[in-house]
This record gives C-alpha cells, sequence and structure tokens, in this order.
C-alpha cells in the first residue's frame, strides 16, 4: 500500500485487464487510495474474487465485442454517472514470427492488433460521454513500444500504435479538458511476461535464466519490475498533481529504455 496520497479518494476508476498481473497490481493500488473502481475482464472466478476483496464492482466484458462494451457503459453511468479515470490496461503478448507460415498467422497478427489498439479505442469511445473535463485516460503501452523486438512485431508494432494512439487522443480531447497519457514499462514479472522470455529463450536456444539474466544487465536498476513498482506512475497520471501532463509516454523500466 503507498503511503503517498493522491487525491483520488472517491474518485470512479475503471481498470480493464484487472484479474492479473499489472491489472490486479492497479487494481489493488488505486482502492488503497479510496477511489471507486469498476474492474473488467474476459475471465469470471478471479475477477469477482478480486472484486470482493476490494470491495468493487467488477464485470466480465470482451472488449471485441461493441455490446458487451456498451453495456459496460451502460453500468458506469448507472452507477456513478461520471468516470474520472480510465485505465486502458487489457492486452495480449504472443510472438508472430514473420516466417510463420501456419494458416492462421495472419489472423493471429490481426486479432493481437483489434485486441490491444482497436479495443482500447472501442472502450474509450463508448466511455467518453461519461467523462467530464479533469477526466485521465491512461494507455497501457511498453517499452516494446519504443524499440523493435524479433519475433514479436504485432505485439511491438501495437504498443508503437497505443503511443501514437495516446498522443493523437491526447489533442482531441484536451479541448474537452480530458488527459490522454500512456505509461511503457519495462519487464514486470507476470505470467505474460515470463511467457514471452520462455519463447525468446526457445528461439534462440538459451536458457530462461540466461536470457533473463541478459535482460536485467540492460537496466540501470538491478531485478525485473513487479506490478507495485509501475502502480505509482498510474496513481500519478490520475492525479491533479499530473494535470499538466497529456500525450506524454512514462517509461518505467529501471532504466533499460531511457528515452
Amino acid at each position: 500500500m503507498s503511503s503517498v496520497s493522491y487525491g483520488l479518494q472517491d474518485k470512479t476508476v475503471l481498470i480493464t485487464g484487472a484479474a492479473g498481473g499489472i491489472g490486479d497490481g492497479l487494481a489493488r493500488a488505486f482502492a488503497a487510495q479510496g477511489a471507486r473502481l469498476m474492474l473488467l475482464d474476459r475471465t469470471g472466478s478471479a475477477l469477482q474474487a478480486l472484486a470482493s476483496e476490494l470491495g468493487a464492482k467488477a464485470a466480465e466484458c470482451d472488449l471485441g465485442n461493441a455490446a458487451q462494451v456498451a453495456t459496460v457503459a451502460t453500468q458506469v453511468r448507472d452507477q456513478w454517472g461520471t468516470l474520472d479515470v480510465l485505465v486502458n490496461n487489457a492486452g495480449t503478448e504472443y510472438p508472430t514470427p514473420l516466417m510463420d507460415a501456419a494458416p492462421d498467422a495472419m489472423d493471429r497478427w490481426a486479432s493481437l492488433l483489434d485486441n490491444n489498439v482497436t479495443s482500447m479505442v472501442r472502450l474509450t469511445q463508448a466511455l467518453l460521454p461519461l467523462l467530464p473535463s479533469g477526466a485521465s485516460v491512461i494507455n497501457q503501452s511498453s517499452i516494446w513500444g519504443r524499440i523493435g523486438v524479433s519475433g514479436f512485431s504485432a505485439y511491438v508494432a501495437s504498443k508503437h500504435a497505443v503511443v501514437g494512439l495516446t498522443r493523437s487522443l491526447a489533442l482531441e480531447l484536451g479541448p474537452r479538458g480530458i488527459r490522454v497519457n500512456a505509461v511503457c514499462p519495462g519487464w514486470v514479472r507476470t505470467e505474460a511476461a515470463l511467457r514471452s522470455l520462455a519463447a525468446m529463450a526457445q528461439e534462440q536456444g538459451r536458457s530462461e535464466a540466461e536470457v533473463e539474466r541478459e535482460i536485467l544487465s540492460r537496466q540501470a536498476l538491478p531485478g525485473m519490475l513487479s506490478p507495485a513498482d509501475i502502480a505509482g506512475v498510474f496513481l500519478f497520471l490520475a492525479s491533479s498533481g499530473a494535470r499538466s501532463l497529456t500525450g506524454q509516454c512514462i517509461v518505467a523500466s529501471h532504466g533499460e529504455v531511457m528515452a
């Protein structure tokens, strides 16, 4: 629990991809600040357990399904009337090597882009009527949205797209008083990140421990990040203390990427 108050008590916050990994950490961080939470995910039991623990609202939602997204918007409107903070955290991560000749290779490429970018637009558009002046939209990108990575072209392209989307929406929504920023985390110890690490190790014919050591050697600070390590960045961007920031992509990577 953070000892710092970000002035978020009773603010309404919606977090996607909340059932595990970074989303779980963000939900706990915002709850500790006294925010009123709506948690979204495609999975049921873990989501409901977390919501019950935190005293939050929860809804199972496939962000690729426009009807389900519209239902969530209605639930938020009926529950609170407005939404102060939207955290677009949900995303998918898996390898998409160019030499993959499987029949569904391009379908998997397109699906990842839809899940990581288009669904973000779909939800933000549905919730826009509920976002007042002063609201904050925070999009989850990655340091892989700032660099290239062999074998993960779809994921890397999607995270670059989130950076561009963030900057464009900041300009579009600025006249309404709505701020739009992104966070670009480095290697956070989650199941998704460890699956990617395992895929990289297999592709390179190396051990996972060796690949992890190489990754961490590029950081200025030691150790792989935890979800709690980056939660403060989201809390700050959601707060009035960040009222001068919009269109920014904050890198939180223990110094692996400095840009």
